[in-house]
Formats: C-alpha cells, structure tokens, sequence
C-alpha cells in the first residue's frame, strides 16, 4: 500500500501560480511512478504530468506544457506540481497517483494503483 496526500491547493487570481505537494507513505515510493490529474465538475479525471522512478522521463498534457513542472523528491518521497501561468480551465481538483513501473500506461488513470485524496485548485478570472 502507498498512502497519498496533496496539498498546496486553493484560490488563485487568472496569471497566478500554485505549488503543489504530495506525500508519500507506506512502500518503498522510488518504486513507483508519479502522476498528477485533474477532475473538473462534470467532466471525466484527465491526465496533467507524469514522472518516472528516477525522474529521467516527464510527460505533459498539452494543455499545461510550457506552463506546469513535474518533479520528484525521492528522499522525501515527495512529487510536486508547480503551476505558472494560471488560467481559469485549469479550475479542478487535483490527485497525485502512484504507478507501478512496469506499467507503460502514463496518462490513463486506470494504470495507476493509488490515489491520494485531492486538493482543489480554482483559478479566478
């Protein structure tokens, strides 16, 4: 079992930044890839950025490259989002998840195994 907890959401002018945390607990977290998404009300939870094991390998969706970085503290087991440029459609909550590494599945989130509980982001205009 890996436990999950984000934190750093909140309220956020449009041009704004977030930093966003999660926390690991339980096994061994430079075991397993990281990932962030996001659910907005209505829609369906889609993928934001993922990191490997050593975080050799990052991905982005589209929507938030240029704008958002990924990064992994493994002897703090920590993963955080850093987000510039803010803008009001990234308004969402916000879950971190871990990957097995043997699972090439980056941005769909049925290939994750754990989830942490999420944090709300709202980006005003």
């Amino acid at each position: 079992q890996v436990q999950l907890v984000e934190s750093g959401g909140g309220l956020v002018q449009a041009g704004g930044s977030l930093r966003l945390s999660c926390a690991a607990s339980g096994r061994t977290f430079s075991n397993y890839a990281m990932g962030w998404f996001r659910q907005a009300p209505g829609k369906e939870r889609e993928f934001v950025a993922a990191i490997n094991w050593s975080g050799g390998s990052i991905y982005y969706a589209d929507s938030v490259k240029g704008r958002f970085t990924i990064s992994r503290d493994n002897a703090k087991n920590t993963v955080n989002l850093r987000m510039n440029s803010l803008k009001p459609e990234d308004t969402a909550v916000y879950y971190c998840a871990a990957r097995p590494p043997y699972r090439a599945t980056v941005a769909v989130a049925t290939g994750y195994d754990y989830w942490g509980q999420g944090t709300q982001v709202t980006v005003s205009s």
